[in-house]
């Protein structure tokens, strides 16, 4: 059993470490400094640290030395970045952004410990386990998507996805994921990083909209001494960081075109120039860019470089939402609220019926992310073991409920003059809203039907859509 030590100051995320750690099988110990982690153990016989970067007295990147060898995985918060980067070239064999996910934290140390056995490149990186230490899923899909890929879902789109990055990851091209926001587009990053020949060199991940305009070709791309003001030391760049690994930059395209005509050059040439600086570097990087704009239609208005635009779209994967992945929405709440029983020490929350329904036919706008919030918060605020749909704090339209559901209470949704056409067992849902809004729709504007059949003026003009009922002029005209 592989023997972990942290070295973490805040006992909160440490014991909580510890507990993810011990759960997935390995034998763990802890200290919350250098100092203490030197008295108490022989540092070097560990096969993983796992250290924060700031730490009373000494910093984390100390243990690089004492380890004499051992693998340190930094911990650091996006604000020391660049102190992360920094600690990797003094030796530490990656680093993980706080908040950390649970999943990527496995995934992390998986790869580093395999990596210490000497196994080939291309092996896959160990199966990552659910909180209660059981497989994330018992589907033959599922499983080798979490241990292989780390994503959860077998829906026939995400095992296209998970075709497609299989073929993708041994290579060099550059690739572009396009998606929603909250998909998990950073995960398909690193699911390609990690099975490329690249996995044991770094990843670097940059948010583009997280750094300010005036910062962001200094961060990507370093600059000299006197660059501008406040360049008090020459620096190195995220790009030049990620030599011989990957960068992956997210929302790409709240990239500044000057920063892209600099980014070009690297996928062009293989080479960068500092900020203030005459002399270019080669470099050797893979680019994963992900988005959820349209590159080609900002290219066409000017937005984007188009000449970039066709570098980036090398390889394009494009992620389903989450409303597109039927039953897996399901697979994923309750990966999410096993980690977040975990974390608060219960092992007897489970979904109402109501509560599973209510998740599987919302449209989960916000995607994966708005999920795990929504469990989250559940989680936090339930009283009972069964978590409620209420606490879901989800909004469930008409149009998002199972027909059965919605046909049982349609003569009171309905209302109106309508006795003669109730529906019957044999009428569908979507022949019921055809009949319902061309019987009225001469006498009621949008809003007065939307309201009569329970849903939104959104969603009665989506279904229109779908259903190829157009709405009548003297109707379209008198209800804007």
């Amino acid at each position: 059993m592989p023997h972990i030590l942290i070295v973490e100051d805040e006992t909160i995320i440490r014991s909580a470490l510890r507990r993810l750690l011990e759960r997935n099988q390995y034998q763990v110990s802890e200290a919350g400094s250098v100092q203490e982690a030197q008295e108490r153990f022989s540092i070097a016989t560990f096969d993983l640290i796992v250290s924060d970067l700031r730490l009373p007295g000494a910093p984390g990147t100390e243990l690089i030395k004492l380890g004499q060898g051992t693998p340190v995985l930094i911990m650091t918060s996006y604000a020391s970045l660049r102190s992360a980067v920094d600690s990797m070239k003094m030796g530490a064999v990656d680093y993980i952004a706080k908040p950390f996910d649970h999943d990527e934290m496995l995934q992390a140390v998986a790869r580093i410990l395999r990596d210490r056995q000497n196994a080939p490149a291309a092996t896959p990186a160990a199966e990552p386990r659910a909180s209660n230490g059981k497989a994330a899923s018992d589907k033959a899909g599922s499983a080798a998507a979490n241990g292989e890929i780390g994503i959860i879902g077998s829906c026939p789109p995400m095992q296209d996805m998970y075709v497609k990055i299989r073929k993708v990851a041994p290579t060099d091209s550059n690739v572009l994921i396009q998606g929603e926001s909250g998909t998990g587009k950073e995960l398909v990053a690193r699911a390609l990083h990690n099975l490329s020949r690249r996995a044991k060199a770094p990843m670097i991940s940059v948010n583009c909209a997280a750094i300010p305009e005036t910062l962001i070709e200094s961060e990507l791309f370093g600059h000299e001494k006197g660059a501008f003001t406040g360049a008090s030391a020459g620096r190195a760049g995220l790009v030049e960081a990620a030599d011989g690994g990957t960068l992956f930059l997210d929302e790409i395209g709240e990239l500044p075109l000057e920063a892209q005509a600099r980014l070009l050059r690297v996928l062009q040439e293989g080479e960068i120039r500092r900020v203030g600086s005459v002399q270019s570097q080669k470099v050797d990087v893979r680019l994963i860019a992900a988005t959820h704009r349209d590159l080609k239609n900002l290219a066409k208005a000017g937005q984007f470089r188009e000449d970039l635009y066709y570098r980036l779209h090398v390889i394009a994967l494009k992620l389903p939402a989450l409303r597109e992945r039927g039953s897996d929405v399901n697979e994923i709440a309750n990966a999410f609220l096993a980690r977040q029983s975990a974390r608060i020490g219960r092992d007897d929350l489970h979904f109402s019926h109501e509560a599973e329904q209510a998740i599987r036919h919302y449209s989960w706008p916000g995607n994966v992310r708005e999920l795990e919030n929504a469990v989250e918060r559940a989680v936090i605020l339930s009283e009972s073991a069964e978590i409620s749909a209420d606490l879901l704090g989800i909004d469930i339209e008409l149009s998002d409920l199972e027909d059965d559901d919605v046909l049982d209470n349609l003569p009171t949704l309905a209302g109106a003059n309508s006795a003669s056409h109730e529906p019957t067992e044999d009428l569908s849902l979507e022949d019921y809203f055809q009949h319902f809004v061309l019987e009225h729709q001469d006498h009621m504007t949008e809003t007065e039907l939307a309201r009569k059949l329970g849903v939104s003026r959104k969603c009665l003009w989506e279904r229109r859509q779908r259903l190829g009922i157009p709405r009548r002029k003297s109707n379209a005209t008198s209800d804007n």
